[in-house]
């Protein structure tokens, strides 16, 4: 038989585990932040709903705002720079150049004298030329006498009229010879005035291929110098078959205008399309076009390869940073933003111009647009905005 003083120490027993076990759980909710209590709590709730505030926490993204301005029409090529005009001076006569007038790579004036040549061969040919028309008319003076002399006595009947026609022919032999003695000697005239070789444009002479004392010949294939004019020039360019009726149309209303670059220069030279060539290469499919240059601070050196920019015209178009445009497998598209919520929206980008994107759909104009953060977000997803920096 249990005794009741057992049984009411078991009773006491059980009550200082239950405390004991009570006292550990309120100092663990203490340090552990978790209180029994939340055994009865909807405690995967609580969970999702911290998940669901976690996801729709804001993304931060760049942005700039879709503008729509006057935009050129253009094609960029690759062009090459020709002188208008370009002469290659040589000798006419065979001579030994006795003096150079002028400094390699100097500007020249149409007129300027550029070099001497030993002409002393071609003056002693024109003193015997001189003596030989002087003979010549001493001769004439002669036989015109005699004819006068003849044609007295045959109105005497003194003489037989053929001395009369011997008379006359001997004087039409020597006036004759002294055409042809006149004639020689304004050859040699000329001859001598090759010996002075003078510009026959103005612009921007080579360096001289010979100096003094050199013998030139008039067969020799290099020329003595050569003389490109400088301003203005030409932008020779080849232009795609497809480009044509937009230069055509472009140049009828004369709005067809370049750019030309050279490579490591930051100025641009302007000029106006002047030509275009009356054929397609079959070849390339592409038609050779003109552009003259103005030139006048000799940007353009000929001979230069130059990037073109050939402008049909302008046109209102939607522009926006490269950046701003992503590519997916149905296209091109950007995000943009309505209400803080970003969505996709397609475009189609038409060409580029000065580093933005001309769009030929998809954007009116005015629409927030993604540049920065594409990466992080979806469509719908919240994001946070600020202004893209400049120059990123």
């Amino acid at each position: 038989m249990i005794s009741p003083v057992g049984n009411g120490m078991k009773r006491r027993k059980l009550v200082m585990v239950a405390a004991t076990v009570a006292l550990g759980a309120v100092v663990a909710a203490k340090w552990t932040d978790w209180a029994p209590w939340d055994l009865w709590t909807p405690k995967g709730a609580v969970a999702q709903a911290e998940k669901q505030s976690a996801a729709s926490r804001a993304v931060p993204v760049e942005v700039v705002t879709a503008v729509k301005k006057k935009v050129p029409v253009r094609v960029d090529l690759l062009g090459t720079v020709t002188p208008i005009a370009s002469v290659a001076v040589k000798t006419r006569i065979d001579t030994t150049i006795r003096q150079v007038h002028f400094s390699d790579g100097a500007m020249v004036r149409q007129g300027d004298l550029l070099f001497t040549l030993d002409g002393s061969t071609i003056e002693a040919q024109i003193r015997q030329a001189e003596g030989q028309l002087a003979r010549d008319q001493a001769s004439l003076e002669g036989a015109e006498r005699d004819v006068r002399r003849y044609a007295d006595l045959v109105t005497r009947s003194a003489t037989p009229v053929i001395n009369l026609d011997n008379a006359k022919t001997q004087a039409g032999v020597y006036a004759g010879a002294i055409k042809a003695d006149q004639g020689m000697l304004d050859n040699l005239k000329v001859q001598l005035a090759w010996c002075r070789i003078y510009a026959p444009i103005s612009g921007r002479i080579s360096m001289a291929a010979v100096k003094e004392g050199n013998f030139v010949r008039q067969a020799d294939l290099q020329p003595i110098a050569t003389i490109n004019q400088m301003a203005p020039v030409y932008v020779t360019f080849a232009v795609p078959q497809g480009s044509l009726p937009a230069l055509r149309q472009a140049l009828a209303n004369e709005t067809a205008t370049i750019e030309a670059a050279i490579p490591g220069e930051t100025r641009k030279a302007s000029g106006q399309v002047t030509m275009i060539e009356n054929t397609v290469d079959m070849t390339t499919g592409t038609v050779p076009v003109r552009a003259t240059m103005p030139n006048t601070d000799e940007l353009l050196w000929p001979g230069t390869l130059v990037t073109v920019q050939l402008s049909f015209r302008e046109e209102e178009a939607v522009v926006l940073p490269p950046n701003a445009v992503q590519v997916g497998q149905n296209g091109s598209y950007v995000f943009v933003i309505k209400d803080g919520v970003a969505h996709v929206q397609p475009v189609k980008v038409a060409r580029v111009v000065d580093e933005e994107n001309v769009l030929e759909s998809g954007l009116e104009g005015g629409e927030t647009v993604v540049t920065e953060g594409q990466l992080r977000i979806t469509d719908g997803s919240r994001v946070s905005m600020r202004a893209t920096k400049a120059g990123s």
